[in-house]
């Protein structure tokens, strides 16, 4: 076991994510006890501005002046590494970063990594994600830098995930498995050896229904990273 350290979490978006990343981390660390654990400061920012609005409009202010001063107030408690369990932020990574001396732990990069090691013969990876962060072509970028093809849904199934994601999931729901197999389908046709689920929404509608064995949850990457980083063991 190494070195301990605090981690952070700028979370609340949205707050089911959250909830969902810290049991996670429970699950995942070999802890015989409480004091085995990682101490772990949770901010769940319900409130905070939408991310993909931001991206949309250009107008990301509002959002990059409320989650610097989270990166900031975990820094101020002792935190050591900083986790955001919410894909569509991590366009504006390197601005938030700025705000802070704490290392923010980059899901992209981790993820397409990850997908490389795992499945060493894939060649095409099928991104599912919000509008916001396929706009930005972050995960594109992450994928080709390990020699990967990235490929999108079709602009009719890409409504599927959008409503997977906004009207199910974030309204509550356990979200409606047909829109997954529809999209599913989709990324198959195009040659996909692989699917990302590249949204914290969709990490928790794989709570609830058991997913085709090519299917890689940036969330999980997250979480084994963040464990790994706080100095404990991933089980």
């Amino acid at each position: 076991m190494g070195e301990r350290k605090k981690l952070g979490v700028i979370g609340g978006m949205g707050p089911e994510a959250t909830s969902f990343f810290y049991a996670r981390v429970i699950e995942h660390t070999a802890a015989g006890c409480d004091q085995e654990h990682i101490d772990m400061v949770i901010l769940s920012h319900a409130t905070m501005p939408d991310r993909t609005e931001a991206i949309r409009t250009g107008d990301a202010e509002p959002f990059l002046k409320t989650i610097r001063a989270d990166a900031k107030a975990l820094e101020a408690l002792g935190c050591e590494n900083i986790a955001i369990p919410c894909n569509t932020s991590h366009y504006f990574l390197p601005q938030i970063q700025e705000a802070t001396k704490v290392p923010i732990i980059n899901m992209i990069e981790e993820s397409a990594k990850v997908i490389k090691k795992r499945y060493p013969e894939a060649e095409r990876v099928g991104i599912m994600a919000t509008d916001g962060t396929i706009g930005t072509g972050a995960y594109h970028k992450a994928l080709e830098a390990v020699g990967l093809i990235p490929v999108e849904p079709s602009k009719e199934r890409q409504k599927d995930v959008m409503s997977l994601i906004y009207d199910d999931v974030k309204a509550g729901d356990r979200g409606d498995r047909r829109k997954f197999d529809r999209v599913y389908a989709d990324l198959t046709d195009l040659g996909c050896d692989v699917v990302l689920l590249a949204c914290t929404e969709l990490s928790v509608f794989k709570e609830y229904y058991k997913l085709p064995e090519n299917c890689v949850d940036a969330m999980d990457v997250l979480v084994k990273e963040s464990i790994k980083r706080s100095g404990a063991k991933y089980r």
